[in-house]
């Protein structure tokens, strides 16, 4: 018996890897964060599978389901959206399974941040724009920031910002990058990235209006240069004159035809 955390992307149901895919379809027992992971997906769960909504349920109440799976002999797909490496809640049930000897496996999931990318055209690092992408949020109810892991001190590097679970203290947001990015940085605000009813608001941290935020829960706040840049250099990858392991140029390649 193993439980499968499954990273079940950012909505769209089709945007699962063919792993989580098949692990659903193989699992007696699905256990899915209903408030955000897409009803569709269930479609691909085995007749007479159990199939549990944890969105009301405590940490508690979860592992009971799995122990009862496990004393069962039944495997188990867990299903998360997005990818589970980040505000996934799975390490504090990762814990738990250790420490009752179930095993796990961990199958990872298309991330928020790609699909609003996706979403938006872009490439968040270009070549002398930024090099760096900062994965981050505010402090919330449910867990408060560290110590020096400000919106400030990431908004110094310049990175492109990818900042979740923030939506709802937009003008908050906004004051705090102004100073550092300024305040004609591009912004770009991806309200359920992939789902049938996305939702799209570009502009500066300047004209962003603060309110749009209201009442939504589900979005991201995307924030750098890379997000308008045009004038942005070419990457020394795909240069004729770039010597390289695949494409050896001249009459002395540093990795000469045929050798490693």
């Amino acid at each position: 018996m193993t439980v499968h955390f499954i990273g079940a992307g950012p909505g769209a149901a089709d945007l699962i890897t063919l792993r989580g895919r098949d692990l659903i379809a193989a699992c007696p027992v699905c256990l899915y964060a209903g408030s955000l992971v897409p009803e569709a997906l269930l479609a691909h769960c085995p007749p007479g599978a159990r199939v549990v909504n944890t969105a009301s349920l405590s940490l508690d109440d979860i592992i009971a389901e799995i122990v009862a799976a496990h004393a069962a002999g039944h495997d188990v797909a867990r299903l998360h959206s997005g990818d589970l490496s980040v505000w996934s809640a799975m390490g504090e049930q990762l814990r738990r399974l250790r420490a009752l000897d179930i095993p796990y496996d961990i199958t990872p999931g298309v991330p928020a941040f790609a699909a609003a990318a996706a979403v938006l055209g872009a490439e968040l690092t270009l070549p002398g724009v930024a090099q760096s992408l900062v994965l981050t949020r505010t402090s919330g109810r449910a867990s408060a920031m560290p110590e020096g892991e400000s919106l400030e001190n990431f908004a110094r590097t310049g990175a492109t910002l990818a900042i979740h679970l923030s939506v709802h203290v937009l003008g908050d947001v906004q004051a705090r990058l102004i100073p550092h990015y300024g305040a004609d940085c591009p912004v770009a605000v991806v309200f359920r990235a992939s789902w049938p009813d996305q939702r799209v608001v570009r502009a500066t941290l300047a004209t962003l209006d603060a309110s749009i935020g209201d009442g939504e829960r589900t979005a991201l706040i995307l924030v750098g240069r890379a997000l308008a840049a045009s004038d942005f250099d070419e990457s020394r990858l795909y240069a004729g004159d770039y010597d390289r392991r695949y494409r050896p140029v001249g009459t002395a390649p540093r990795f000469p035809e045929g050798h490693e």
